[in-house]
């Protein structure tokens, strides 16, 4: 199962994880205990986990198109198909409030 960190404005605001069903969005505790703004008006901040088949919306739409998507394809070796994979790659630094870190197997706590 693949996770990435979900920034915004520079603190930790939640984890997005690709499941076997599809895709959860969970906030980070803190993040909700201290009232923080949603990283999407598509999720409202709360508790529980935010679940869908597919990648959720506002992430999809991070991810690059046209021909910066194709240059990140052809140079990186990615799979264009692989939506999670392009958001892993190409929003670790994005122009706008939200950005993501993809976590390596002992940081998630699955060394």
């Amino acid at each position: 199962m693949r996770k990435l960190r979900v920034y915004y404005q520079d603190k930790a605001a939640g984890m997005l994880e690709e499941t076997d069903e599809g895709y959860r969005f969970t906030y980070d505790p803190d993040w909700v205990a201290q009232g923080c703004e949603p990283v999407s008006l598509s999720l409202a901040l709360r508790k529980e986990p935010w679940e869908s088949r597919s990648l959720f919306a506002f992430f999809d739409g991070l991810v690059p198109e046209g021909w910066l998507l194709d240059l990140g394809v052809r140079n990186w070796k990615l799979d264009p198909a692989d939506r999670f994979g392009l958001l892993a790659a190409f929003c670790r630094d994005t122009i706008g409030a939200v950005g993501v870190e993809e976590l390596e197997a002992e940081e998630d706590g699955h060394a």
